[in-house]
């Protein structure tokens, strides 16, 4: 296994064990934190070096991530109403999930529907 492989995988790792950490002295800090750039670009530098670098297909992937800000976008929007609404954990990640794969599927239809 290559280090490029292993590198993402342990800062991940260590942001999910800094949120757990932070989470006690601030959750506002700890919120931001595991909303921060981080993954994105560990999971650019996947695709940059599994493609060396292949212009086509390091545009197509960040085309994807265009497309799935948004439905992670309304993701977050739910967790906070659910979680306002008084939602325990599960209900509230079941809906936003349920949010997210129609607001995805609604996009993506729209990306077809306009021959894009």
């Amino acid at each position: 296994m290559k280090w490029q492989d292993v590198f993402p995988v342990i800062v991940s790792l260590f942001i999910i064990i800094m949120v757990a950490l932070l989470q006690r002295q601030s959750k506002a800090l700890a919120a931001i934190l595991a909303t921060m750039p981080i993954i994105t670009p560990l999971s650019l530098w996947i695709i940059y070096e599994a493609t060396d670098g292949e212009r086509q297909a390091v545009a197509q992937y960040t085309q994807g991530l265009v497309i799935g800000i948004i439905p992670t976008l309304f993701f977050v929007i739910t967790l906070w109403l659910t979680s306002r609404a008084g939602l325990k954990l599960a209900p509230m990640l079941a809906v936003s999930y349920c949010v997210w794969g129609v607001v995805l599927s609604i996009e993506l239809g729209l990306k077809r529907w306009a021959g894009a």
